[in-house]
């Protein structure tokens, strides 16, 4: 039974430093793209910043990040994003990078910068 329990803790903690990896290695590439130094308070307004029709980030994904939201149009259930929360979120960068060009367009009718980007992860891998 301790064999058990260890090896899904060792799982876990495999899951949450891959996707804190991914995080890195997504800003790394933003600052390469001319990014600055990220900010969790910037990533925090961006998430409530209201787009072009009226809908902001918390639409879908909710106030309480560590809780699942709801799609606003379709009602289909979305994971939490706080990394605590939900520990795979972020363990693949190309799915990452998906959801922010869906996500931003959908949301601002526009891409993120690279910079909006990693302060976006960086206020969400805070909590």
């Amino acid at each position: 039974m301790k064999t058990g329990i260890l090896g899904a803790g060792l799982m876990i903690a495999a899951s949450m430093s891959a996707g804190a990896g991914v995080i890195d290695d997504l800003q790394n590439s933003y600052r390469t793209a001319g990014a600055a130094a990220f900010s969790e308070t910037r990533g925090q307004a961006l998430w409530q910043t209201q787009g072009t029709e009226g809908r902001t980030c918390a639409t879908c994904h909710g106030e309480d990040l560590r809780q699942a939201g709801k799609h606003a149009t379709t009602q289909k259930p979305i994971e939490p994003m706080a990394s605590s929360a939900n520990a795979t979120r972020y363990a693949d960068a190309a799915k990452v990078e998906k959801w922010f060009l869906r996500n931003c367009k959908w949301t601002w009718g526009r891409e993120c910068s690279a910079q909006e980007k990693g302060d976006l992860l960086q206020y969400l891998r805070s909590l």
